[in-house]
């Protein structure tokens, strides 16, 4: 994530030479593209940490940089 990114709520994730925007609420791909074992882990992180991720996402947002630390899968 990003300071003072744009909506919608989003992450940037990369593995290797990959690169891929993902939605929060959905868990979708909103740009660019990772492996498919890598996207579905990305997602099940999701779903497990999707409030944290919101907050986060709100948090830089609005240019602040107390973000909260989130547990890997």
């Amino acid at each position: 994530m990003y300071y003072r990114d744009h909506f919608p709520s989003h992450f940037h994730a990369q593995y290797n030479d990959y690169e891929a925007l993902m939605s929060i609420e959905s868990g979708e791909i909103i740009n660019g593209e990772l492996p498919k074992k890598q996207l579905r882990l990305v997602q099940a992180w999701i779903e497990l940490h999707r409030d944290e991720l919101l907050e986060n996402f709100e948090i830089l947002r609005k240019g602040s940089p107390n973000f909260k630390k989130i547990d890997p899968l």
